[in-house]
């Protein structure tokens, strides 16, 4: 079937680009992919009515992501994305917590009190959740940029967005969100969201996996990082301290998760969330999202080591 011809929904009737693998008017299926019988990957065709709550957007990003994605793109402006960056940041900051736990801060050989060794402690933890939050940041919104890029060679992403949602500065709308249409993403119904609107924002969600994996590093941190010692302030041991836990063998396991986090996992979230957007092909996304997230997990493993180490 062209891009160029018309099919009409058997459902509501409306006729769509043939291209379109849903209704853009009520959502039913128009054409089913083999991969669509695996539940990850299985389109939604429920009325939509209010956004499910952040924790549940969350648990289903984890075990049910098409139905996670279908109700963020009915409502971007609700997606959890910043606050997952937040929760995975966070963790990042209990790992550098923990770290510091390993050792005894002494002044001049004499330790330290209580009240300093928590100054330090909560130092160690804002250090470790900003550059947590930080990297992230700066990789996720990279990532963002080069999925849309692998999307558009490979379903022409941005095209879709522009002539499914429409171009331009989203207006205000005195519309409260109990009073939404079900089919408020769609052209058919209240459009209530422009295509630029928080778009980067749902796309956001595809690294929850990202926080996970943050958490069980904090697990495996907590079990297995065995270094321990005395930090005397004022002498070269805070530099010593650093220079170790670097050098520590633990992060390269730790590195190794967050490979295959990247070239496995991540992916099929950023497919489903591509196709949300877009209305197009789980199978060609899919391919792209592979092939990029393997090159670039591959590279930052190997560059890591000449940043951190």
């Amino acid at each position: 079937m062209s891009a160029t011809a018309l099919q009409r929904c058997p459902r509501c009737g409306n006729e769509n680009s043939g291209d379109s693998f849903a209704c853009s008017f009520c959502g039913k299926r128009l054409r089913i992919e083999k991969i669509e019988k695996i539940p990850f990957f299985k389109r939604i065709e429920e009325d939509w009515f209010n956004p499910y709550p952040w924790y549940i957007k969350i648990l289903y990003l984890i075990i049910n992501p098409s139905r996670a994605f279908w109700d963020i793109n009915h409502l971007r402006k609700k997606s959890p994305g910043l606050l997952i960056l937040l929760l995975s940041s966070l963790f990042y900051g209990f790992i550098g917590l923990i770290i510091f736990s390993r050792f005894n801060i002494t002044s001049g050989g004499i330790p330290v009190d209580l009240v300093f060794t928590s100054v330090y402690s909560l130092g160690f933890l804002l250090a470790f959740f900003l550059f947590g939050f930080f990297y992230q940041l700066l990789l996720f919104y990279f990532l963002i940029w080069i999925y849309t890029k692998g999307a558009n060679y490979s379903v022409g992403f941005t095209q879709k967005l522009e002539k499914r949602f429409g171009l331009g500065k989203q207006k205000k709308e005195p519309f409260e969100h109990a009073k939404l249409s079900p089919f408020s993403i769609y052209k058919g119904g209240t459009l209530l969201q422009k295509q630029e609107a928080f778009k980067s924002k749902m796309m956001l969600c595809a690294f929850t996996p990202f926080m996970i994996i943050n958490l069980v590093k904090l697990i495996v941190v907590a079990i297995g990082f065995s270094t321990s010692g005395v930090i005397n302030l004022g002498t070269t041991d805070l530099d010593n301290f650093f220079r170790n836990m670097m050098e520590n063998p633990l992060w390269a396991v730790l590195d190794v998760l967050d490979a295959i986090t990247l070239a496995v996992w991540v992916p099929i979230l950023i497919t489903i969330s591509i196709r949300e957007l877009s209305n197009s092909s789980t199978y060609r996304v899919l391919i792209t999202s592979y092939i990029i997230s393997i090159i670039v997990s591959i590279f930052i493993f190997f560059l890591r080591p000449t940043l951190f180490g």
